[in-house]
């Protein structure tokens, strides 16, 4: 699907995952306040097995429907983030804490590739 409906999709469900990132990063932010970024590690590490079983589910049903536009693009995509997790990762090194930034960098890296690795075996599984 693509078009205008394929890009509403798209941009509801990552208006969706981009409003649950921001209050479970906050969440988890003002419940811990050490100056590691976890709110975005954990969404980052859960958003990764979601993307993993929904994309996991269309890829070997090889079923194709909208649903996988709004749910792994949009939500997923949306509720996911790369960019900040760098920028936070860059800011650990700014401020002086080098140790620290390698180990957001490989945590994130690491549990993010083994938790879509963790979806797409669950979804096999289930599938038989």
């Amino acid at each position: 699907m693509s078009g205008l409906l394929g890009a509403v999709l798209v941009g509801v469900g990552g208006g969706v995952g981009a409003a649950a990132r921001f209050w479970l990063a906050d969440t988890v932010r003002a419940r811990r306040p050490d100056g590691f970024p976890w709110g975005t590690w954990i969404v980052n590490a859960l958003g990764s097995l979601l993307i993993g079983l929904v994309a996991g589910w269309f890829v070997l049903s090889g079923e194709v429907s909208p649903w996988q536009l709004l749910l792994a693009v949009g939500v997923c995509g949306g509720f996911t983030t790369f960019s900040t997790s760098i920028v936070e990762t860059a800011t650990m090194l700014r401020g002086g804490r080098p140790a620290r930034a390698v180990v957001h960098a490989l945590s994130t890296l690491t549990v993010s590739v083994l938790a879509v690795a963790g979806g797409l075996v669950l979804v096999a599984a289930a599938l038989g």
